[in-house]
């Protein structure tokens, strides 16, 4: 019987020892595989989960919210212990999030901000407002809006409207950026400064082309490109220079634009002296963010934020932490994108 018994207090002890270490299960929703950023974000985030020992389920949903409802769904099934979100459309998760929610699994949103819903705990994020306070900086320094008085003409574009950030990159450049339109040392030839009317659904490449194509065509039949084009992000930047390229203007002719990501093509772009600036967000940076949130949530302890007064996604603020972006240019970009390992020189020659 005493062995039987200590046999049985052995099996007792291996089984809770297995248990113990079991390692927590973390669901990563991604958006698609379509902009470089998110396959990045993607793979850096399952990278370091994986390395602080969390099992990870990571998916992209190709743009289609159906898909990414699926997604989490099945993460729900496969017993996730946390979900990070990075939402295609952030106001169609809420059923799904709420099923998570009534299963007690927390959420984190990710870079975009999970809107009307109460199913929400965090949200980690680079600062967007100040991604549009860079890119407006950038051009007020570039060319000296605040001593010359010389004018100079401009466009504008906007990102996704079924992105929350969209309207905060939107609203650091143009609150930086309107007085000077107002004073008129900034002319927009097109009228067009209203976001309704400069974004660009799902903020597609080919769609920011066909508008710059249109604008080209409407208001610069004289050949002369604008000498600033703003654009929140690098994949509309991609297709405005693709649109100025087809429309034969040359190097010396081209305006300064702007952007966000630092995508490989649009780096390229920077060295090559077509696109000015884009602001850096190293994906690395929140990655790293998210699993010491994710680690203090699966262990009980505080979870770290550092605002918990700006992202009211219209049911709660939701409490976030905002991680700092810079501005990239042919100056810095070394430093910044090979001497810190974000790239290889020969992913950028």
């Amino acid at each position: 019987m005493k062995k039987l018994l200590l046999v049985v207090l052995a099996l007792v002890l291996t089984m809770s020892v297995a248990t113990g270490a079991m390692a927590a299960k973390v669901g990563v929703a991604m958006p698609t595989q379509d902009l470089q950023r998110w396959n990045q974000d993607g793979e850096n985030m399952k990278a370091q989960l994986e390395a602080a020992g969390y099992e990870v389920i990571l998916t992209y949903s190709n743009n289609e919210v159906a898909r990414q409802v699926s997604d989490i769904e099945n993460m729900i099934l496969n017993e996730c212990d946390v979900l990070v979100v990075a939402s295609i459309d952030g106001s169609a998760l809420g059923t799904v999030l709420s099923q998570a929610k009534e299963e007690g699994i927390p959420i984190i949103a990710y870079d975009r901000l999970l809107t009307d819903t109460d199913a929400v705990d965090y949200y980690a994020t680079f600062d967007n407002y100040q991604v549009g306070v860079i890119q407006g900086t950038y051009l007020i320094d570039r060319f000296d809006l605040e001593n010359t008085e010389e004018t100079f003409t401009m466009e504008m574009f906007g990102g996704s409207p079924d992105d929350n950030n969209a309207y905060y990159f939107f609203g650091g450049a143009w609150d930086l950026l309107k007085p000077y339109v107002d004073s008129g040392k900034l002319v927009v030839k097109s009228g067009q400064t209203e976001f309704e009317t400069i974004a660009i659904l799902g903020w597609g490449t080919d769609d920011a082309q066909a508008r710059m194509d249109n604008l080209l065509t409407a208001y610069y039949s004289d050949g002369i490109a604008p000498d600033i084009v703003l654009s929140p992000n690098d994949s509309l930047a991609l297709g405005i220079t693709n649109s100025l390229i087809a429309a034969g203007f040359t190097l010396d002719e081209f305006p300064v634009i702007t952007g966000q990501d630092c995508d490989v093509a649009n780096t390229k772009n920077i060295i090559a002296g077509y696109q000015a600036m884009s602001v850096f967000k190293d994906t690395r940076t929140l990655a790293s963010q998210v699993v010491e949130m994710v680690s203090a949530i699966l262990e009980g302890n505080e979870v770290p934020v550092n605002d918990t007064e700006t992202y009211d996604n219209g049911v709660k603020v939701v409490p976030s932490f905002l991680c700092d972006p810079v501005f990239a240019d042919i100056s810095n970009y070394q430093e910044l994108l090979i001497d810190s390992g974000y790239y290889t020189i020969e992913q950028l020659s």
